[in-house]
């Protein structure tokens, strides 16, 4: 908002008001010019000012908005004396700005003022008292700065406030909050990550604010001080909306639910009971309730027919509690409901099939991760304004017949996932005609070609089925595609060229399908793909140069398992963001290119999380508006077994080029990717002696070098490698001891047998000198035995309480973001990667301390 002079004022600026406002515009750093009509001549007007508002009957300045400009500057000490000689100002506005520092006490100069903004900047130290001197203000907004200390007892004075917003301050706390008793005109207020847990009385305070109509108090520590609320305070009934999220509240909080109330949210706490008695005691009260968002609490038992006394609610979100049994068929004739989310509990039959009074306002139902099935639900063809549905995860065997899709044909509609059940089924002809912008059916069990897909369509999951034949070269119209996975299917031909026009693709993954053909040369028009699999096919060619020049935003890159010929282009080390790269099993020959260190991914610390990450928005229709994410997949071979990473892809950084016909040696430069976690080269032709420096790459679990001509020693460097848990060194040519004093001697014999040179621990065969050494024959702690059942029973200790931590932070990443809902309905899946990445860190930092105690 920017406020101008009125046109034509009867008085322009008075000469000490332009002089005080020119000289408080000279500390400032102002980037974008915004403050270049601020000129110190006698003939300027300031009532002219951009941002600067005068008095149309006197020519004092009365506001000052200079929101959002970019404006940067230190308030060290006091703010300039020229707008504290403002005394007229009444609307002073310096948001979304850069300025950092103390705010000095002499704010209070400035009686006049009803609206006080000054959040989004940095300023720091504590909050003036001198604030609680402007008792004419209305509207205080300090959020979003970086304070410490106590929030004032002086705001106490500000008896005419009407809006207070503090949310978050920093590190500010609330000793006591006596001071908000004073607040009578008080209709807004925002205390967010402001902890209350010294203010043992906030209920009291909260509910004697009669005008108090929305209250936000999320992540302010409520939970420590849950007491008995006093009898002989009227319970305020004002409030119409309440958010008390992330608070881990388990106790009473019901003397705020006061009749008004509109909006309540509670996710992300510790409410726990049967949900039954809970709706109970709300509709005690509530009976206006329109929004109520509950998620990840600790609720159960059934959601029952008590859910038909709130007749006005629009929004529910019940999802991630401990619910089970049945869905009350009150819940369906409900007038008003437009949104449910009921996912991830365990609830079974939904609907009765012959209910004929179903509500007709539902447009958004997410019931993923339930007991839905076996029987697909075919309730939802009557529900004629669906937008959005979700049934992914249900354990569904059924059959979708084309009738079930020509329902949707003229509907509203856009988004549709199926995901992880069994449904068999073919899709219509005329899919291209429905109105579908968003399309999950993976992990299932349809079949027959793939049609035309909508024009709409941002993303397409058909993956994990038993589609086949070839694909139709449609592609020129899907302009808004980011998204297509049609891997895992038993698809044919080549790839359409006209899938070079998908301008706005991010993931493109064919994998494991039997393409054939060169990759398209219309493909290199994809510049904002991010990750290309193409595995698993049988593709041919050479891998093409313009992969490197025009994908410069490709952190993964599949190729795996084609017939691919020919060298591996230099320009393939121009992907800097480049974190995977797989062209195992091809018939690539050459050598490896030195420029390998040229991909800052893998020499860098730190991972790309969100790179694998994709966000999407738009329109339902022309009152909807959403914004959602996809999260890719991608197969890759670790530990001997393909594994499908999801949510945890953005922690990988693999080089996989074996089983291919690779020549000379391993560059110097591959030792310079310090954060390489595999390295696979095995099943080449290369040669020479291992680096000498390959101990530096102290990331890596899996290192296989195995089937080559590698001759030489083991380089000693490779004692730093102690996170290795994964080590192949068998048929080379390689000579001398096994290096001791490391985990090298803790892997199987079978790892190092055809290098007849190789001598030491595991191998039986002894080097001269052992005696002398006193290194001990094979089997006394040789990494068998006793030594296992320890590995596991450490592996059951330390891995389970790291299970724990890990698989909160993963689920509580995934349920607080609602763009990432999406991610959550595939969470089993990113729980396992995880799950995987970590035994093996477990791992191996067990050997490495077993080694260090040897």
């Amino acid at each position: 908002m920017v406020a101008a002079a009125h046109v034509g004022a009867a008085h322009t600026c008075i000469d000490k008001e332009r002089i005080d406002s020119s000289s408080f515009k000279c500390p400032l750093h102002d980037p974008y010019n915004f403050l270049s009509t601020w000129r110190p001549e006698e003939e300027d007007d300031c009532c002219q000012w951009s941002g600067v508002t005068c008095n149309n009957r006197t020519g004092h300045v009365t506001e000052l908005v200079l929101f959002n400009y970019g404006l940067g500057g230190e308030f060290t000490g006091t703010i300039p004396k020229s707008i504290g000689n403002m005394t007229q100002l009444t609307y002073l506005e310096l948001s979304e700005n850069k300025f950092s520092g103390v705010i000095p006490e002499s704010i209070g100069s400035l009686t006049k003022l009803t609206d006080l903004y000054l959040y989004g900047n940095n300023f720091s130290g504590t909050i003036p008292r001198s604030i609680g001197s402007l008792t004419k203000l209305t509207w205080l907004d300090l959020s979003d700065n970086s304070f410490y200390g106590t929030i004032p007892r002086e705001f106490g004075n500000l008896t005419n406030l009407e809006y207070l917003f503090l949310n978050p301050l920093g590190s500010c706390r609330v000793e006591n909050l006596d001071w908000l008793s004073s607040l009578s005109s008080l209709k807004a207020l925002i205390m967010d990550g402001t902890s209350l847990a010294k203010a043992n009385n906030w209920v009291n305070v909260i509910i004697g604010l009669q005008n108090l109509y929305y209250l936000s108090l999320v992540g302010c520590d409520l939970s420590h001080v849950m007491h008995p609320y006093s009898s002989s305070v009227n319970s305020s009934s004002s409030i119409h909306e309440l958010y008390l999220q992330t608070n881990n509240l388990n106790s009473s909080i019901f003397p705020l639910f006061g009749k008004n109330l509109k909006r309540l949210d509670i996710y992300d706490n510790k409410f726990d009971g049967n949900l039954s008695d809970f709706l109970i005691t709300l509709s005690t009260s509530a009976t206006t309730l329109e929004s109520l968002i509950a998620f990840n609490n600790q609720f159960t038992g059934s959601l029952s027919d008590e859910i038909q006394n709130f007749s006005f609610l629009g929004y529910l979100d019940i999802s991630s509690n401990q619910l089970n049994g049945t869905i009350s068929d009150k819940l369906w004739q409900l007038p008003n409901l437009q949104t449910l989310y009921l996912s991830s509990s365990s609830l079974t039959g939904v609907i009765s099939e012959n209910m004929l009074n179903l509500s007709q306002s539902i447009q958004f139902i997410d019931f993923s991760s339930n007991k839905l099935g076996p029987r697909f639900p075919k309730w939802t063809q009557k529900l004629k304004n669906l937008i959005c549905l979700n049934l992914s995860n249900n354990s569904i065997s059924d059959t979708v017949s084309l009738e079930y899709w020509n329902q949707w044909k003229s509907s509203q509609l856009s988004y549709l996932d199926l995901s992880f059940n069994n449904i068999s089924g073919k899709l219509p002809k005329s899919l291209s005609n429905h109105d579908l912008f968003f399309i999950d059916l993976s992990f299932n069990r349809f079949y027959g070609p793939i049609p035309a897909f909508p024009a709409r369509i941002i993303y397409l999951d058909l993956s994990r089925n038993k589609f086949h034949g070839q694909l139709l070269d449609c592609f020129r119209n899907l302009t808004n595609l980011k998204g297509l996975n049609l891997g895992h299917n038993i698809l044919s031909g080549k790839i359409p060229p006209s899938i070079g026009y998908l301008g706005q693709l991010e993931t493109l993954c064919l994998y494991n399908n039997s393409f054939s053909g060169k990759l398209p040369l219309n493909l290199k028009n994809c510049t904002k793909l991010s990750l290309l699999d193409l595995g698993a096919n049988i593709l041919y060619g050479n891998i093409p140069v313009w992969i490197g020049k025009n994908m410069s935003r490709l952190y993964a890159l599949s190729l795996k398992s084609n017939n691919l010929f020919g060298t591996i282009p230099s320009q393939i080390c121009q992907l800097e963001s480049l974190q995977i790269l797989d062209l195992s099993f091809n018939n690539l020959h050459g050598t490896i290119p030195p420029c390998v260190n040229n991909l800052t991914s893998m020499v860098q610390k730190g991972f790309l999380l969100e790179h694998n990450k994709h966000h999407y928005s738009g329109r339902f229709n022309s009152m909807v508006t959403f914004e959602s994410s996809y999260i890719d997949h991608l197969s890759i071979e670790w530990q001997g077994k393909v594994n499908e990473f999801s949510s945890t892809l953005g922690l990988l950084k693999v080089i996989d080029l074996s089983s291919n016909n690779l020549t000379g040696q391993i560059p110097n430069e591959v030792t310079n990717l310090h954060e390489l976690v595999v390295l696979d080269l095995s099943d080449n032709c290369l040669d020479g002696k291992i680096p000498r420096d390959i101990g530096q790459m102290t990331q890596l679990l899996t290192l296989n070098l195995s089937r080559n001509m590698f001759s030489g020693e083991i380089p000693p460097t490779m004692s730093q490698m102690t996170f290795l848990d994964n080590l192949d060194m068998s048929f080379n040519d390689l000579s001398g001891r096994i290096p001791l004093g490391t985990q090298l001697q803790t892997f199987n014999a079978s790892r190092y047998i055809g290098n007849p040179g190789l001598c030491g621990r595991p191998l039986p065969k002894k080097c001269t000198g052992d005696e002398a050494l006193g290194v001990p024959p094979v089997g006394e702690s040789d990494g068998d035995g006793e030594s296992t059942n320890e590995l596991q029973r450490w592996f059951y200790i330390v891995g389970a309480s790291g299970f724990a931590t890990g698989f909160w932070i993963v689920c509580s990443a995934l349920l607080l973001n609602r763009r990432g809902r999406h991610a959550f309905f595939q969470f089993h899946d990113s729980l396992k990667d995880w799950v995987y990445v970590n035994t093996m860190v477990f791992v191996a930092k067990f050997q490495r301390a077993r080694v260090a105690r040897a």
